[in-house]
């Protein structure tokens, strides 16, 4: 295991459908170096800081991912995928579909 790993994982939204898991330091930082430089600001850098920092040991893994939860909260791209998804849910069905 990373030690550079997150104890929750991060969900970002990409795009209107997909939702990509931030699950250690280094995917966060490769998320943040592909995002656009005209969106980046203040709280980007923020995250950036104490991503690098956290991957450089100088401060613990769990500063660097409430910073790049907080980056996400700001850009409006956090999912909250805490509940149960409906497809896991989804009613035992027989064939062709019908629910039993």
């Amino acid at each position: 295991m990373n030690d550079k790993t997150f104890d929750n994982p991060v969900f970002v939204k990409d795009g209107q459908f997909i939702a990509l898991e931030i699950a250690c330091v280094a995917d966060a930082l490769d998320f943040l170096d592909e995002w656009p430089r005209n969106r980046r600001g203040p709280i980007y850098d923020t995250a950036k800081r104490a991503c690098h920092r956290a991957h450089d040991g100088l401060v613990p893994v769990s500063v660097a991912r409430d910073a790049f939860a907080g980056f996400a909260r700001s850009v409006n791209i956090l999912e909250d995928v805490s509940g149960v998804l409906p497809w896991m849910t989804a009613p035992n069905t027989g064939r062709g579909g019908i629910p039993v």
